[in-house]
């Protein structure tokens, strides 16, 4: 699946590195990021804890834009 990061939307509430945190980090202002990428979108397998990371973002900030 594609993940998009709408990193202006972020809070920082740390719910998606919870989720899947081999996916997900943080800027050093908190802000969402992917952990191996500075890209704004990247494939990765499809799998519950991504999935549950994404639609857990309580603002919007993580989207699924291509699945498997």
């Amino acid at each position: 699946m594609k993940i998009k990061l709408i990193p202006e939307k972020c809070i920082a509430c740390g719910i998606c590195h919870i989720h899947a945190p081999e996916i997900f980090d943080y800027t050093d202002e908190g802000i969402v990021t992917f952990y191996k990428t500075d890209e704004l979108e990247e494939h990765f397998p499809t799998d519950n804890k991504t999935i549950s990371a994404v639609k857990s973002c309580p603002v919007g900030a993580l989207q699924i834009t291509e699945r498997d």
